[in-house]
C-alpha cells in the first residue's frame, strides 16, 4: 500500500521542482525528502527520480505517479474538510501566513480571540509576501493568506481560491520635519516630484505599484533607498534622506522626525484573506475568517481616527504631525 506521506514528498517535488524547493514547501530537510523518496520507490519497485545536472527530474513513472498523487492528496482534503464540518468545530492545525503589517495590525488580536473560543485549534503562522503566500495556499503549503492590492493595481487571485475581504486600509506619505510640505493638512501625490523615495525591494508587488502610481502623476520615481520594514522606512525619513508611502494599518509608534501628510488622492489598498475553494466547509476556515473580521473592524476604527488626527493634525516645532496610529 502506498504511504500517503511520501506521495505528498513526491506531489511537492512535482510542485517545486527541486530537492530544496520540496522540503521548504514541507517544513523538513532535504535529507527527510531524499529518505521519503527512496521508501517510495522501494514501494513502487522502479526509480522515480533521475540526475539532472546537479538536481534531480522525474522519470516517466515519476511523473506518473506525481499525477495520481494530487488527486489523491486532494481528495483527502475534501475528506478531512467533511469530517471536520460534521464534527462542527473547529480544531487541528491552520496554517496561515500574513504581510508584515498584517501580521502586526491583525493578526494578534485574532489569534487570541481564536485561543480562547477554539482551544483544539493549532494556528501556525508566518510571515510572506502575499505573491508567495498565495502560490503556497494553492500547492496545499498554506491554509490561508493575507493578501493586499491597490485600488489602481489590482492583483489576480487564482480561481482555485476563495476571497473575503476584510478592510481598505488608507495610507499617508511620510515627510521629515523639515520638509517644505510638512505644514500642510493634505497633499497630492503629484506634489512629490523632486523627492527621492524608499520603497520596497523591486520585483514586489508594492515597489511596482509606487512606481506605476507615480509615473501615472507624471512623476519618473527617484528610488534612491530600498528597505523591506515601514520602520526602517521611516527611520530613513526621519534622517532626511528621503519620504516614503506609510500604511495605517500596523504602523506603530511614528519617529518624532517624520510628519504624517494624508494623500487626498484617496490613495488606498484592500486587505483580504484568500483560501482553497474545498476548504469552505471547515470550521476552522470559517472561524479564522470571522475572527480576522472582527480584527479587522476594530482596526479600521483606529485607522480612521489616525487620520483624522492627520488631517487636523498638531503643530510641532513648526511643522505638522499626525498622531501615531496603533495597529489592532
Amino acid at each position: 500500500m502506498l504511504n500517503l506521506e511520501r506521495l505528498r514528498t513526491l506531489d511537492a517535488l512535482a510542485r517545486h521542482g527541486s530537492v530544496g524547493g520540496a522540503a521548504d514547501g514541507l517544513h523538513v530537510t532535504t535529507s527527510a525528502v531524499s529518505q521519503q523518496m527512496a521508501k517510495l520507490e522501494r514501494e513502487v519497485g522502479q526509480p522515480l527520480l533521475a540526475k539532472n545536472g546537479r538536481g534531480v527530474r522525474l522519470t516517466d513513472a515519476g511523473r506518473l505517479l506525481a499525477e495520481h498523487a494530487a488527486r489523491i492528496i486532494s481528495q483527502v482534503e475534501l475528506a478531512q474538510a467533511d469530517v471536520e464540518a460534521a464534527r462542527g468545530c473547529a480544531v487541528g492545525e491552520l496554517r496561515i501566513a500574513a504581510f508584515p503589517t498584517a501580521m502586526r495590525g491583525l493578526l494578534p488580536q485574532a489569534l487570541a480571540e481564536l485561543r480562547a473560543d477554539h482551544p483544539e485549534l493549532r494556528p501556525r503562522v508566518r510571515e510572506q509576501e502575499p505573491g508567495e503566500s498565495m502560490a503556497a495556499v494553492v500547492r496545499g503549503d498554506l491554509d490561508m493568506a493575507l493578501a493586499i492590492d491597490w485600488h489602481n493595481k489590482r492583483m489576480p487571485v487564482p480561481a482555485e481560491l476563495t476571497r473575503a475581504h476584510l478592510l481598505d486600509d488608507s495610507l499617508d506619505i511620510a515627510v521629515p520635519a523639515a520638509h517644505p510640505l510638512a505644514r500642510r493638512s493634505e497633499i497630492s501625490l503629484a506634489e512629490f516630484g523632486g523627492d527621492d523615495w524608499i520603497s520596497w525591494t523591486e520585483g514586489q508587488f508594492c515597489h511596482e505599484w509606487l512606481v506605476s502610481t507615480l509615473r501615472g502623476t507624471g512623476i519618473e520615481p527617484r528610488i534612491t533607498h530600498i528597505a523591506e520594514e515601514h520602520h526602517t522606512q521611516l527611520a530613513f525619513v526621519e534622517a532626511g534622506l528621503g519620504v516614503c508611502v506609510a500604511p495605517r494599518l500596523g504602523r506603530g509608534p511614528v519617529p518624532p522626525g517624520v510628519r504624517l501628510l494624508p494623500v487626498c488622492d484617496s490613495v488606498r489598498r484592500h486587505v483580504y484573506v484568500v483560501w482553497r475553494a474545498d476548504a469552505d466547509r471547515r470550521p476552522s476556515i470559517r472561524a479564522a475568517v470571522e475572527a480576522l473580521r472582527r480584527a479587522a473592524s476594530a482596526a479600521a476604527g483606529e485607522a480612521a481616527a489616525a487620520g483624522r488626527a492627520a488631517a487636523v493634525g498638531e503643530a510641532v516645532g513648526g511643522g505638522v504631525v499626525a498622531e501615531p496610529f496603533q495597529g489592532a
